[in-house]
């Protein structure tokens, strides 16, 4: 390891940061394979409740480091290859994490990078961050989950327009348009992430799991599949230890206290 990915660990929150400022963070394959790393060893560790995603300097990431890709000046690359081995089982990988996952993106989300922080569930932007679906200046298509995001979250008309104009878009106009959660001033960004993690840190964890895994499969079932699927989930949420002590804790008039197990 090469601290390509700092690691470090509070109070239930793991805190992942992008670690190339020289280069924007932009991504290498051994930057995926410490993110992926750490991400796996997340999901192992029962004491931690809820993911940080970060960059270093004044980059969230730039995206993919195309002098890692292999390809010369003027020559032809395999670009599927890089994102059957690297960004996709990434991208999964975030999506199906079963704790919550913040993106902070602290500056420019360009390229693949920008969609790997739409992966996240929670997405908090400095206000001078902006998102770049960077694709069309080199002519390639927007990836790492991007063309399934993008009409989504902002309508294909909007997606067209990210993606084909190749625009950088301002933080403050990605919250207007529901691209993310929240912009907020620079100097706030730190102190809003670390709170809004501890919040979920001493959350029912396990109940927002299975809403991340609700949430992700309705985009494709219907209504009456959708209908099943929160009976099931329900079911799981409402044998768990968190249940029981959500609704006593109610009843008793008192503060919850969570621990994040299925059992």
């Amino acid at each position: 390891m090469s601290n390509l990915v700092l690691v470090s660990h509070s109070n239930g929150v793991t805190r992942l940061t992008l670690n190339r400022p020289d280069k924007l963070n932009s991504f290498t394959r051994a930057m995926h394979a410490e993110l992926r790393g750490a991400l796996q060893a997340a999901q192992d560790d029962p004491a931690c409740r809820v993911v940080v995603l970060t960059g270093a300097g004044r980059a969230f990431s730039a995206g993919q480091d195309l002098a890692d890709t292999g390809a010369a000046s003027g020559s032809q690359m395999d670009a599927g290859k890089m994102l059957e081995e690297a960004y996709n089982p990434l991208v999964k990988l975030i999506t199906t994490l079963e704790k919550p996952i913040i993106a902070a993106v602290n500056g420019v989300a360009a390229g693949a990078a920008a969609n790997i922080a739409l992966a996240c569930d929670l997405v908090y932007a400095a206000r001078s961050a902006s998102f770049l679906q960077a694709f069309a200046r080199i002519g390639l298509i927007p990836d790492a989950g991007g063309t399934w995001v993008l009409p989504r979250l902002v309508g294909p008309a909007r997606a067209r327009g990210l993606a084909m104009l190749a625009e950088p878009l301002p933080a403050p106009q990605a919250e207007a348009w529901g691209l993310i959660w929240k912009c907020v001033d620079d100097d706030k960004l730190e102190a809003e992430v670390s709170a809004v993690a501890a919040k979920l840190a001493t959350a029912a964890t396990y109940g927002l799991a299975l809403t991340k895994q609700a949430i992700a499969a309705s985009s494709s079932n219907t209504l009456a599949q959708q209908l099943d699927l929160e009976r099931d989930l329900q079911r799981l949420a409402g044998a768990s230890p968190d249940a029981k002590e959500g609704i006593t804790a109610f009843l008793e008039k008192r503060a919850p206290r969570y621990t994040g197990k299925k059992s």
